[in-house]
């Protein structure tokens, strides 16, 4: 949610008590963004209540193990008070939530659940089904590529392509693309949706860090079910008792698919975990002013030759790669975008595809997947720095 919202109800979590269900419903919503759950709990009356979703939270994570107590108070809300107090009849209207611990006790002031706004339902009836750990890898794997620059809004976001077999996750911020493909065919015994043409949408990268989040608590592997409604721009995740709605960014996504054409003529194979390493050291000696890792290719030695130049010093390391080159070359790169490109391709090796020097390169994954159970391909473009 906001840090600073709009309106205070924006910054608030409508709790619902449902005594016949025996359940409570928890709500935020920014105008952008809902999500909203339910678990099980001894109601003893219904009723429903907003409050600062933060101090909620704080509290709670900051409290012991064991049972809370959700008190909803109106003490100032009587007829006594609006014929003695009219000035405090106003305030009366807003309900206390008074919280009970094993440790202590809280109280907090809320605001009236009817200027909570209502969380959208998507009215969809194409509904896809997409794996927890397939959804998870797109969505980890290509929101790096995403930028905070607001000027260039689709581009906060994750470009969806989605089609009978499988998912595209896609994100740039002009420096770096990230493409990720899942596969959904595990899921075709289940009546899978039948999609005619491609659905495209971009999901910002707001909503998807919480959706990530949320999933990685979660201990079922029952598939998330998708839900998209173009005419109202509205993208749902629903799985259990949960459900995540976000309105997508507007505008055409770049044409990134052109970009991955390009004619990568040369491989170099590295081990996965001795890169990271390596670009991990380097890395200390780099700043905003100088950021960019040299990588030069010995093809007759069979070696790669990381370095990084300051006034003050540098640093150099090198490593034993599988060259496919039958010239030696050199190019330069962002050292972050890098290595948080080495770090997102799950696989034992990666590949580094070069069309030339100073050209953009690719990395791909190679040899063994970390989750060989994942139908996934990726692809990781860096543009080069040139260097005067």
């Amino acid at each position: 949610m906001p840090a600073k919202p709009t309106h205070p109800i924006l910054g608030n979590v409508l709790l619902i008590a449902n005594q016949e269900t025996q359940k409570v419903q928890l709500s935020v919503f920014d105008l952008n963004l809902g999500i909203q759950t339910s678990f099980d709990a001894k109601v003893q009356a219904s009723g429903e209540l907003t409050i600062p979703v933060g101090i909620l939270s704080d509290i709670v994570a900051k409290l012991s193990r064991g049972d809370i107590t959700l008190v909803n108070q109106s003490p100032l809300n009587t007829e006594e008070t609006e014929d003695n107090h009219p000035e405090k009849a106003e305030a009366g209207q807003h309900q206390i939530m008074t919280l009970i611990a094993t440790t202590g006790r809280y109280q907090v002031r809320g605001l009236p659940t009817e200027e909570f706004p209502p969380i959208p339902e998507v009215n969809s009836t194409l509904k896809v089904r997409v794996p927890v750990e397939a959804l998870q890898a797109g969505i980890k794997g290509t929101l790096i590529a995403t930028t905070t620059d607001e000027t260039k809004r689709i581009l906060t976001g994750i470009h969806f392509k989605i089609e009978s077999n499988g998912i595209e996750f896609a994100a740039t911020d002009g420096h770096r693309l990230a493409v990720i493909n899942t596969s959904l065919s595990g899921f075709k015994k289940k009546k899978q949706a039948e999609i005619t043409e491609p659905l495209e949408f971009t999901v910002p990268a707001k909503a998807l860090v919480e959706l990530e989040r949320i999933l990685s608590s979660r201990t079922s592997v029952e598939p998330v079910e998708l839900f998209y409604e173009e005419s109202k721009g509205l993208i749902e995740f629903r799985w259990g008792t949960q459900r995540l709605v976000s309105r997508c960014l507007e505008g055409a996504y770049p044409a990134y698919q052109e970009l991955l054409k390009q004619d990568f003529k040369q491989q170099v194979t590295l081990e996965k975990v001795p890169l990271i390493k390596a670009l991990e050291r380097i890395a200390v000696l780099a700043d905003k002013k100088e950021k960019s890792v040299s990588i030069r290719l010995n093809s007759e030695a069979q070696q790669v030759c990381l370095s990084l130049f300051r006034e003050f010093g540098n640093g150099r390391e090198e490593m034993t790669a599988c060259i496919n080159s039958d010239s030696d070359m050199s190019v330069s790169f962002n050292i972050k975008y890098l290595l948080e490109g080495v770090k997102v391709i799950a696989s034992a090796e990666i590949q580094m595809q070069l069309t030339q020097k100073d050209g953009p390169a690719i990395l791909v994954p190679f040899g063994n997947r970390e989750q060989p159970n994942i139908l996934m391909d990726a692809q990781y473009l860096l543009m080069p720095i040139f260097k005067e």
